[in-house]
């Protein structure tokens, strides 16, 4: 058999690189496996002013690097392989990639969740650029500006409420004419005054020269499209996309307990269903997802891993 890892991670967002970390400081062999580039969704942020002690603007990429270059600095290896398979041989944790098998005492699931995609012209050109989908992450960079929300479930509507405590406007675009909001949640809404709706709307096109200048929607009742252009003072607005996450989970379903959603579930110790194998970061059923709350995480998981690798192997 090839070498067998203590820990090996899947996914090399801050979940999977901070529990890399923990994990090689522990002087256990760690391998985080990334099937696209470390980092994650931070990746694409121009800006993380919401992570404690990044006061001399960070961006999502330097902030990523300093976690790459920690994580290698204590031994951790960094590799790019997609995952297909996992399963378990007398108590070692078997990963099947497309590059090469990998073996390992206890696994780290830290694949994230992706951002459900408008799918139109403009959308990834300007994410990051007036494009987010994360109100908590970039609000305060629309402050006294004006923002629409895509969306109409408990996320969107929470989220315009979030932002109108920033925005000098928030107009909430939906493809119904009703929310999909729990009641408590839509009568706060309509009692805000600085929220407006769109209904029958979605968004067609979105434009600019570096930074979103305008949008094109369309009303599905009529056809009809309309071009909204910032006003000339702002120069900019915002859209916030609220249509649903994706958990990057597929490669565990049937293996380890999720809800309906997708997302894995876990106890407080980042502990699945399944011995050995540990979730962490946006893949997880959890109220919040945040670098700060994924991080977090990675690190309970790795400890946890450890403890349970110290009770199952060395006893």
């Amino acid at each position: 058999m090839e070498k067998i890892y203590d820990v090996v991670i899947i996914g090399g967002g801050p979940a999977g690189l901070s529990a890399g970390l923990y994990s090689a400081r522990a002087k256990m062999s760690t391998l985080i496996l990334e099937k696209e580039k470390t980092g994650g969704q931070i990746s694409s942020t121009e800006e993380v002013a919401n992570y404690p002690g990044s006061i001399e603007h960070a961006t999502g990429p330097s902030l990523v690097a300093r976690m790459v270059d920690q994580c290698k600095e204590f031994g951790a290896a960094i590799e790019k392989d997609e995952i297909k398979e996992v399963r378990t041989e007398d108590n070692i944790q078997v990963l099947v990639g497309e590059k090469g098998n990998y073996y390992a005492r206890a696994i780290i699931a830290a694949p994230g969740a992706s951002p459900r995609l408008l799918g139109v012209p403009g959308e990834k050109e300007f994410t990051g650029k007036g494009v987010s989908y994360c109100a908590t992450c970039d609000a305060d960079f629309f402050t006294d500006l004006e923002v629409f929300v895509l969306g109409g479930g408990d996320s969107a509507v929470e989220e315009a409420m979030f932002m109108t405590r920033f925005a000098r406007k928030v107009t909430i675009v939906h493809r119904r004419d009703t929310l999909k909001a729990a009641k408590s949640i839509q009568e706060k809404a309509f009692k805000n005054p600085k929220i407006d709706f769109m209904w029958h709307t979605t968004i067609e096109e979105i434009k600019g020269e570096g930074i979103v200048e305008s949008v094109v929607f369309k009303n599905l009742q009529t056809g009809e499209t309309t071009e909204h252009k910032a006003a000339e003072e702002d120069g900019t607005f915002g859209i916030f996309v609220f249509v649903g996450y994706i958990p990057q989970t597929e490669l565990f379903k049937g293996i380890i307990d999720m809800d309906q959603a997708g997302y894995i579930k876990t106890d407080d110790n980042m502990k699945t269903n399944v011995p050995g194998i540990f979730a962490a970061g946006d893949c997880r059923v959890k109220s919040l997802r945040q670098v700060v709350t994924a991080v977090a995480d990675g690190a309970i998981a790795a400890v946890q891993a450890e403890k349970y690798i110290e009770n199952t192997f060395h006893e």
